[in-house]
Formats: structure tokens, sequence, C-alpha cells
């Protein structure tokens, strides 16, 4: 349980993470394969210093800006991301007025209904994703399957924890993507307008706390925000740190 490791354990986040995780599968909302996707993000995380770098911090505010600039913002939740941050995609929703969505690769209707039933049980009054009566294209697979009212429609896109070939199709259809990923080389990050290189536990509180500082911003100065966020310097420096460790407390 959580409540039994110490704050001050060395690795008190990473195993708070882990245990959410395996919770989430005990209860049916993370696929066996959330298990390898986390410890792979673990790994990245470790050499990042298990912290939001400068770049990550610049690309959580050009994220906030972006979700309080677009007119129908939806945030994309799977698995992972339901068991780790469940009240905190809640939070984000309601200061940037966005949807949120289940959207899975492992898709079967009680993994679909458990996710969305865990939102709501974190103060989400609605889940989209259950309907799914229209289809991303170019996908074959089930991660396709979106909500015409949900996705579909939506201008801008917050994907956490994304594959690549999902992201790729979401860009070809001209939505904006915030992809929120520990791995810069991933396609996903790559294809993405805003790539959040930062764990997802610290990336949606700050998304939130920059929206929250932001809420009284005129519309110029949030354009200005998101035209000033590089993306290409963003995956760089998060590359330099992984590689290097440069920056990090030595």
């Amino acid at each position: 349980m959580t409540e039994d490791i110490p704050s001050d354990h060395p690795r008190h986040d990473s195993l708070v993470t882990r245990h959410r995780i395996e919770a989430g599968v005990d209860a049916g909302i993370t696929s066996r394969q959330g298990l390898i996707a986390e410890g792979r993000g673990e790994a990245f995380d470790y050499l990042l210093g298990e912290e939001t770098i400068p770049s990550a911090d610049d690309a959580e505010r050009a994220a906030a800006a972006q979700l309080l600039l677009a007119e129908h913002p939806v945030l994309s939740v799977n698995g992972n991301a339901a068991a780790l941050v469940p009240e905190e995609l809640v939070e984000l929703a309601e200061t940037v007025g966005a949807d949120l969505e289940v959207n899975l690769f492992k898709r079967t209707p009680a993994r679909m209904e458990a996710i969305a039933d865990h939102l709501q049980a974190h103060g989400a009054p609605d889940v989209k994703g259950l309907d799914a009566d229209e289809r991303i294209p170019g996908i074959d697979h089930e991660r396709a399957r979106v909500d015409a009212d949900g996705i579909y429609d939506a201008d801008v896109v917050l994907v956490p924890l994304e594959d690549g070939d999902r992201a790729e199709a979401l860009a070809e259809m001209g939505k904006v993507e915030i992809v929120i990923d520990l791995n810069p080389l991933s396609r996903s990050p790559r294809t993405a307008a805003i790539p959040v290189i930062d764990n997802i536990i610290r990336a949606i509180p700050n998304i939130t706390a920059h929206a929250r500082s932001l809420e009284s911003a005129e519309r110029d100065e949030l354009e200005a925000i998101v035209a000033d966020f590089d993306a290409e310097r963003a995956l760089h420096e998060a590359e330099e740190r992984i590689r290097t460790g440069a920056g990090q407390e030595q």
C-alpha cells in the first residue's frame, strides 16, 4: 500500500507510481502491458533526474496556454493515466474547460466502463469514449474508436502516454496535440505541437497550475506563449539531459 512507503524514502515517488499501476491492474483499469510501459518510463525518468527540467516546465506552460485558447479541448485518458492521475486529470479538465475521453488500445467494454467509473469516482461529471460513434482515419486498431462529440470534434487534444500511430493520425486530422511522454525519441512527442517530456504525475498538476496562473491572461498573451515555445529545443534538451545528466545535482 502506498501509505506504507515512508515519505522520506529516496524512491518514494517511484514506488508510489508502481503501486498505483499495480492497483490499476487489479481493478481492471490498467492492462498488463501497462506495467511494462511504466517500467520503461521509470527508466527515462531516472535518467532525467526524476524532476521537471526547465524545458519541460516551458512545455507545460505552453500546454496550459494552448488548452485555454482551444475551442474544444479534450484530455484523452488511457489505463495508465487513469490509474496514476485520475483526480489530477479531472482538476485539469475543470480548469481549462476540457472534456475527458477514455481511449484504449486494449479496449473491452469492461475496461472502458471501469475507467469511466474510476474518473467519475474522482469527481468527473461526465466521461466520453463509451459511445465510440466515430473513427480516426488511418488506424485499424481499437484506438481509432472515438466519440463524435469528443476527440473527433476536438481542436486540441492532450494525449498522455500516447502511441505513435494515433499521434500521427490525429496530427493528420489537423488536431493540435499536446503529448506527455518521458522518451524524447518516441514518435509521439516528435509528432506533437507541444511535447512535454516529464512524468505524468508531475506534468498534469504543473499544467493545471500554469493554467490557473494564466486564466485572466489576454488572448494575445496566450498566443505569444504558444508561439514562443520551441518543440525541437525541448526535445533536444531532454535528450541531452538523458544522455549526459547535464544540469543534475552531483
